[in-house]
Order: C-alpha cells, then structure tokens, then sequence
C-alpha cells in the first residue's frame, strides 16, 4: 500500500489562515533585495505567502505583515506594482 504524502501548508500573511500551498502566491525578496511574485514557488530567497484575493492583500499591507515577513519596506510604487500582479493572477484563477 502506498505511503500518503504530506500536503505542504503555508500560512496566508493576510488573513493568518493555514492553506495548501499551491493555492497561495509567494512574493519573494531575492538576495539583491528585489521583490518579485514567485509563480513556480522555487525562486532563491525569503518568501511570504498570500492568498489570490486583493482583501488578504490589504489586510497584510495595513497590518504592515508583508514588511516584516520579507524583512524588508515597501515603496508604494513596490506595493502598487505586487497589488496589480495579485489582481493579475487571481482574474486568472
């Protein structure tokens, strides 16, 4: 009988709740302090995980989550251009 894989979890800097990890968007801070949305969930560097709907991304802006989980301040150009990519990819799914 097969052995059942486990189902990687992350929790949602939004709304703190834990999810599978495919169902949620990783932004990644890259070693040269680049920001960026990670599709492929494989890019070097520190990661946090928000869920695809623009509520959560609010919620993790105001509670300043996303900052302090990536170690790093947002611009509000940065915070302009994740929030236009998270619309993106969520009209998507």
């Amino acid at each position: 009988m097969a052995k059942a894989r486990k189902v990687p979890l992350r929790m949602c800097v939004g709304c703190r709740e834990m999810k599978v990890k495919k169902e949620l968007i990783r932004i990644v801070r890259s070693p040269e302090g680049m920001l960026a949305i990670d599709t492929t969930g494989k890019k070097p560097g520190r990661g946090a995980y928000i869920c695809p709907n623009i509520d959560c991304f609010n919620e993790a802006i105001k509670g300043k989550r996303i900052q302090k989980a990536l170690e790093k301040e947002l611009t509000l150009e940065i915070e302009n251009s994740l929030k236009e990519q998270i619309e993106g990819l969520s009209s998507e799914l």
